[in-house]
């Protein structure tokens, strides 16, 4: 693949600052005056689809193989992406750079984004939003993976335009992908959706399928601590875009240990208070609801890592046994939702 540099992007009022990028080159296909394709992708069954932008955040701690298998999974999809772009947030070191070098000698689709130094997902997330050619763009993490059905399924919700931004239920795993050790489904009603991201985040976001131009209109994706998806979500709600869940799983989701710890980490108080501040900012809540959300989400952070791995198991986790005939109750809610804590 051949690249040119470029810089980094920024967010308006809200900038992330600027870095060097070095961005491929190859351009296959036709397009507009916007750099966005012109033309449309057709399914296996014969739907015709907005063509799709896959961007893969991709940072030195990301185990290869783990990449590998991300990587496949979005190869592998039964609607083909037109363009994978894989963000690559500062040197990757040799292992990372041979799995991306070798996806993209095989797959013109494939486009790299190149951070000059490590600045967290949200600043990646930034960059292929504003380097993507499509207006749809669906979030894959590097170590997750994406069942072969998922982009079908969520270019079909987005088909009629109505939303913003479409997530779905995904499984969780421990070590193997086979060893599934529970499912999260999130509200599944455009109601509940508005009414739960007064507290929580609204949608998985390793699910995200997105309307670039929506997002970009709110400001894009802002940098806090592990909580950059469930900002923008809040600022979509704002600006009412609609959302959408679906209660079908979509992705295999890796849960191991590391994710415990983020959510306890030193900073996420600071971050919490920022983001509650955030959502009153935004009009979405008011001082109290402000003041009982930073009080509750706190103290699930505080407890210690044994207590909060059974305490999300409990609340946010439904068992494999539990999965079978997934999709939503009577009342719009589905099987269990997530906080996004």
């Amino acid at each position: 693949m051949g690249r040119e540099r470029v810089r980094a992007p920024t967010n308006g009022p809200h900038t992330m600052g600027t870095s060097t990028l070095v961005v491929s080159t190859d351009d296959p296909g036709q397009r507009d005056g916007t750099n966005r394709r012109m033309d449309s992708t057709v399914s296996p069954v014969g739907e015709s689809f907005e063509p799709i932008t896959v961007v893969i955040p991709v940072y030195s701690g990301v185990a290869p193989d783990h990449l590998r298998r991300a990587l496949g999974s979005m190869q592998d999809q039964s609607l083909p992406a037109d363009e994978i772009l894989i963000v690559e947030d500062g040197p990757l070191g040799v292992g990372l750079d041979a799995v991306v070098a070798e996806l993209g000698a095989s797959d013109p689709r494939v486009r790299r984004i190149s951070l000059a130094q490590n600045r967290g997902v949200a600043y990646a997330m930034q960059a292929g939003l504003e380097a993507a050619r499509n207006r749809w763009v669906a979030r894959m993490d590097a170590d997750d993976i994406s069942l072969p059905n998922r982009l079908a399924a969520q270019a079909q919700a987005a088909a009629g335009g109505r939303y913003a931004a479409i997530g779905a239920a995904m499984l969780e795993f421990e070590g193997h992908e086979e060893n599934i050790v529970g499912l999260r489904v999130m509200p599944l009603t455009e109601k509940r959706i508005r009414r739960y991201v007064l507290t929580n985040s609204p949608i998985n976001n390793p699910t995200l399928f997105l309307d670039r131009d929506a997002a970009l209109a709110v400001g894009g994706v802002r940098h806090i601590p592990n909580m950059e998806d469930y900002d923008l979500f809040a600022r979509l709600a704002a600006g009412g875009y609609p959302m959408l869940n679906l209660a079908e799983p979509l992705l295999l989701f890796r849960a191991d240990p590391a994710m415990f710890k983020r959510r306890s980490a030193q900073g996420m108080f600071a971050a919490e208070v920022q983001m509650q501040n955030n959502l009153r900012s935004y009009g979405l809540i008011r001082t109290p609801r402000m003041y009982a959300n930073i009080l509750i989400r706190s103290a699930f952070r505080a407890l210690p890592q044994r207590a909060l791995r059974f305490t999300y198991a409990l609340m946010f986790r439904v068992r494999p046994a539990d999965s079978k005939g997934l999709g939503s109750k009577p009342n719009g809610k589905g099987a269990a939702e997530s906080d996004g804590l």
